[in-house]
């Protein structure tokens, strides 16, 4: 199962944490794991290269992948929030492939 966890602080996302295998297919060829590591790699992308944020964003040997920016910045904050509307309906139409998980970033 893949753990999508969304970093917050107060009522705004500051990052997230997103490991593990959907399960639903063959490894190279998860449709589900697939859609979860595009949608983090673009958003990953789309706040460090297109909007420059102060973002930091890590990917270990394993597949965690993590970012995490500063608060307050309305650009990245557009950009989770999309995030969060797209992994929120993934896992809705694959419930026992993806969860998702709220918490505060010293507990990541």
């Amino acid at each position: 199962m893949i753990r999508f966890k969304f970093l917050l602080s107060g009522n705004a996302v500051t990052g997230f944490d997103v490991a593990g295998h959907a399960g639903y297919g063959n490894k190279g060829s998860d449709i589900v794991c697939a859609a979860v590591s595009s949608a983090a790699y673009l958003a990953a992308n789309t706040l460090t290269d297109c909007f420059q944020v102060g973002a930091v964003a890590a990917q270990d040997p394993n597949g965690r992948m993590t970012l995490t920016v500063p608060p307050g910045d309305e650009a990245a904050q557009q950009v989770l929030k999309g995030l969060e509307h797209h992994i929120r309906m993934l896992s809705e139409q694959y419930p026992d492939c993806i969860k998702i998980i709220y918490g505060g970033n010293n507990n990541a």
